[in-house]
């Protein structure tokens, strides 16, 4: 992520299907161009515009070690496979550059849309964690932990 990014990442995290699930557009924004140690972000672009972004979390202690992937892709162009895409692009690269075996994933239990992306690639449930994110309205929602495992891994890229 560059500060120069700023401007396509508000255009995506203000997209109304997108703030409905990654919350407040300046928050998310901000957390995208400052990400932890542990993180990585990465623009989407379809052509010559960026359409989303996708970042990984990777924890490296030995006894726990995997990582985690988030999405965010404007509603322009959810429906194309280009989020299954982008996943199984970033998680190829976790899985063979940088190691790891097993990849986790966290979308609302409710987000159907992106549970079924997120299957697309191969990730399966693993279970629910109630109560686990408060959305922007400021209740608290379950969440569906998926995972996917380097054994299981696809060979090919999902169909759209």
């Amino acid at each position: 992520m560059r500060p120069g990014d700023e401007q396509a990442l508000t255009r995506i995290f203000t997209d109304p299907d997108v703030a409905r699930w990654w919350g407040d557009p300046s928050r998310s924004v901000q957390d995208a161009l400052n990400p932890d140690d542990s993180e990585s972000g990465f623009m989407i672009e379809a052509g010559d515009e960026t359409i989303g972004f996708i970042q990984c979390s990777e924890e490296n202690d030995p006894m726990y070690e995997h990582a985690g992937i988030d999405l965010a892709l404007h509603s322009d162009w959810q429906g194309q496979g280009l989020g299954p895409d982008a996943i199984l692009t970033l998680a190829k690269h976790l899985v063979t550059e940088r190691g790891h075996h097993r990849l986790t994933i966290d979308p609302a239990a409710h987000n159907v849309r992106a549970i079924r992306a997120y299957e697309k690639v191969g990730f399966k449930p693993v279970g629910v964690m109630r109560k686990y994110e408060r959305g922007p309205d400021g209740t608290w929602h379950d969440g569906l932990l998926m995972e996917l495992l380097a054994d299981d891994f696809p060979v090919s890229r999902p169909s759209p």
